[in-house]
């Protein structure tokens, strides 16, 4: 008997020195964010177990090596080899071949595109990729719903379901972010232009009014993400593009990924003198994107962003110049040589800490700046400004009433420092020499504060019913101190909004697995601009009260066919109460009223199918399409009364149809068809554009020159047909001193463009 007891022991002292611990933790490859209930399996043994809320796991083996099959709902399943204490950090690739499981990570609790009721639209790495590298703008206009108006490389304007379509010349109405850190000024206003493909990994863009998570974006949300370093890889590459209307634009990038760290960078040089006389465009553009880890799934990141740009402005055509001369530029703007030139930055630094499995905070600091110098034939702009703010946000998962739960809530805080000063432009005194810098006109500073406190609740009220909801309480001020005493007005005084609550709430209801309906009710603002309170005797307007809207959105999200078929329809009906109206009242002066009521409903759908002709062969279809059916209920300007009549400056109907072929991993070849429909270009409509239709191809192929070098070659053609159309438009234009009111900006004809890159892997 002592005999036995003395080899149990033995052999089970032996079994558990054998039995040995494997620790890791799954993240995002994309977002370097952890994966929750990512499941990690023995291959052999059939052990498994699912990481955590930071993503960490600990699997036990009796063997030294092992092979660990990861996999997660929204990504591609990974199998490595693997040695006790040797896995710290395994990286999973987003899942092109299912897009409703991609994992929306800018909402306030991260959730799989199928199961969040929101009308969202994901733009991958590859998606960028099928675009013309030096014009990010166009990858927008793949997502039903958005429409851009692209005059130039730098005058785009972006509408989301027809908000922000009366904008004149830049985008407004819309919230972005870059890494968490707001792109929008403190006016509402956004330059999304600024950012080079090339350095981007993600985008995600949510429609419609979502003050409930983000505080005044009432026509929706922009969040994009900076590349990053793939793990235990250092490469470094170049690359360079020509293109017609002598475009050229060169990379250097660089990115070291260790399980702890994560480091890349990118510069990028872009020439182009433009199909337009005076529409040369000049930007450098560097990123810095760095990420450090702790064991226990904390994460430390800094991002840094510079921008110097400087582009001529040819400005927009009267309908005689658009149809016969549309290389022209605008006479004054051509005569003065009009353009604008910035310098901007943008510096952020973020940490992710998980108090436990359940409990974690994300809190950023930033800060941004932009100094501007902007020659106009009326005037001539100087401007700086300089924001700081912080937000935070805790995440805890929770039982509530027995049902499985997460809570998020948090607060976030803006701070903008704004000076601007105009002179005179005495173009017209020194013949041929362009602008030129005269006297003083005006001289303000305004400090401009928002704060956000926001809070979220998901309740999963059944295993196929999930509940959403949330809400925002805003605060915005802002003060203006007139510094110009040459004149008898003083503009100076402080203007406070009322404090606005924005409610959200959203079901989501799972039909049979992959196949999901949703419903939801959100609120959104829009605050107007300081530009827009002033009266036309320069006083501060007080009674002018920020734009509200109300969003019902009833959708379907399904996949068929064995996930080969993804299909999604949503519709909508957004009311907008106190519409914000800019009237012009001189070349260079606008005056805001609250002007009435719009409705905007449409349909949106999107369709996207994946065929694998042969082992080797793939292609994937897909089509996008919005119908707009936008209007005045109540509208009364000047006495005219536009109620019932179509909202000018956005298409009655968007149409985004192509395929991808793809070749073995090497040769894929795009192809996109962009059909617009009529588009008003008044109130009174008037007047309206044709129906256009611009059709872009663009091939690339890949290929290992050695052993540690990769290379690509690529080539394309936008405008293939040379179709003659307004790319964009201003809407309700006025003509000063007898001239045509200048509607049209013209698009670019048919131009080519091709590029090589070269990748060495350390």
């Amino acid at each position: 008997m002592k005999k036995f007891i003395l080899v149990f022991l033995l052999l089970s002292s032996i079994s558990e020195a054998l039995a040995q611990v494997v620790k890791g933790k799954i993240i995002d490859a994309t977002t370097l964010g952890p994966i929750e209930n990512a499941k990690v399996l023995e291959v052999g043994s059939g052990v498994f177990t699912f990481s955590g809320a930071s993503g960490n796991f600990e699997i036990e083996t009796s063997t030294t090596n092992i092979i660990l099959e990861v996999s997660a709902l929204g990504y591609v399943t990974r199998q490595i080899k693997a040695n006790p204490n040797s896995v710290k950090s395994i990286s999973l690739i987003p899942s092109r071949e299912n897009l409703s499981e991609v994992v929306i990570t800018g909402a306030l609790i991260s959730k799989t595109l199928q199961n969040t009721p929101a009308s969202i639209s994901v733009l991958s790495t590859k998606d960028l990729q099928k675009i013309d590298n030096s014009n990010l703008a166009q990858v927008f206009n793949a997502v039903p719903g958005v429409y851009v108006n692209q005059g130039a490389l730098n005058t785009t304007k972006l509408n989301i379901r027809g908000i922000g379509a009366r904008s004149q010349y830049s985008t407004n109405r819309i919230q972005a972010y870059f890494n968490g850190i707001p792109l929008t000024s403190g006016e509402g206003e956004l330059t999304i232009d600024d950012f080079d493909v090339e350095a981007i990994s993600k985008i995600e863009v949510i429609k419609g009014p979502t003050s409930s998570m983000y505080g005044a974006g009432l026509g929706g949300v922009i969040n994009m993400y900076a590349g990053n370093a793939e793990i235990d890889k250092a490469q470094i590459g170049i690359s360079s593009q020509v293109g017609s209307f002598g475009t050229y634009k060169k990379t250097v990038s660089a990115s070291h990924g260790t399980k702890s760290t994560s480091l890349f960078a990118t510069f990028n040089d872009l020439e182009s003198d433009g199909y337009r006389d005076n529409g040369s465009y000049k930007r450098q553009s560097g990123l810095i994107n760095a990420n450090v880890f702790t064991e226990n799934g904390n994460k430390l990141s800094f991002l840094g962003n510079f921008t110097k740009l400087k582009a001529f402005i040819p400005s927009s055509l009267n309908e005689n110049d658009y149809v016969n001369d549309p290389e022209k530029a605008a006479f004054t703007w051509g005569k003065s040589r009009g353009y604008e030139s910035y310098e901007r930055g943008l510096f952020g630094v973020s940490y992710i800490h998980h108090f436990s499995t359940d409990f974690a905070n994300q809190t950023s600091l930033f800060v941004n700046f932009r100094d501007a110098y902007e020659p106009r034939p009326f005037n001539i702009l100087k401007e700086k400004r300089v924001a700081t703010g912080a937000r935070t946000k805790f995440n805890l998962q929770l039982k509530l009433f027995k049902l499985d739960s997460e809570l998020s809530f948090g607060a976030e805080y803006y701070k903008e420092w704004y000076s601007m000063q105009t002179f005179e432009n005495l173009y017209q005194d020194f013949e041929d020499q362009g602008s030129v810098l005269g006297a003083v006109l005006s001289n303000n500073e305004q400090d401009r504060n928002y704060a956000n406190f926001f809070g979220q609740l998901n309740l999963e009220l059944s295993k196929k019913l999930n509940l959403e909801t949330g809400f925002n309480i805003n605060t915005t001020s802002y003060g203006l101190e007139d510094l110009y005493v040459a004149d008898e007005i003083d503009q100076s005084g402080d203007y406070r909004f009322k404090t606005t609550f924005s409610p959200r709430m959203g079901l989501s209801y799972e039909i049979v697995p992959g196949r999901n309906i949703y419903t939801a009710i959100s609120h959104g603002f829009s605050t107007p601009t300081v530009e827009e309170t002033l009266t036309p005797e320069g006083q501060i307007n007080t009674d002018l009260k920020p734009e509200t809207g109300i969003n019902y959105e009833i959708g379907f999200k399904g996949n068929w066919l064995d996930n080969r078929l993804y299909t999604e329809i949503a519709l909508y009906s957004i009311q907008i109460d106190n519409l914000l109206v800019a009237q012009r009242i001189s070349e260079d002066q606008y005056v805001g009223i609250n002007a009435g009521k719009t409705n905007h409903n449409g349909i949106e759908t999107t369709i996207k199918y994946n065929v694998q002709l042969t082992p080797k062969i793939r292609i994937q279809p897909y089509f996008n399409a919005a119908f707009n059916y936008f209007e005045f209920e109540e509208f009364v300007n000047r006495e005219e009364d536009f109620s019932g009549n179509k909202l000018p400056g956005v298409p009655k109907s968007t149409f985004n149809s192509g395929f991808e072929i793809g070749y073995a991993n090497n040769f894929t070849l795009f192809t996109n068809l962009l059909a617009v429909g009529e588009i008003m270009l008044n109130d009174a409509n008037s007047l309206s554009t044709d129906n256009y239709q611009v059709i872009d191809i663009k091939a690339r192929y890949d290929f290992k020159v050695f052993n540690n070098f990769e290379a690509n070659i690529s080539a394309g053609i936008n405008n293939v047909l040379d179709e003659k159309y307004a790319s964009s438009v201003l809407p309700n234009a006025v003509g000063f001193g007898g001239a045509a009111p200048r509607y049209y900006y013209p698009g670019n004809p048919r131009n080519y463009f091709v590029g090589v890159g070269l990748n060495y892997v350390f």
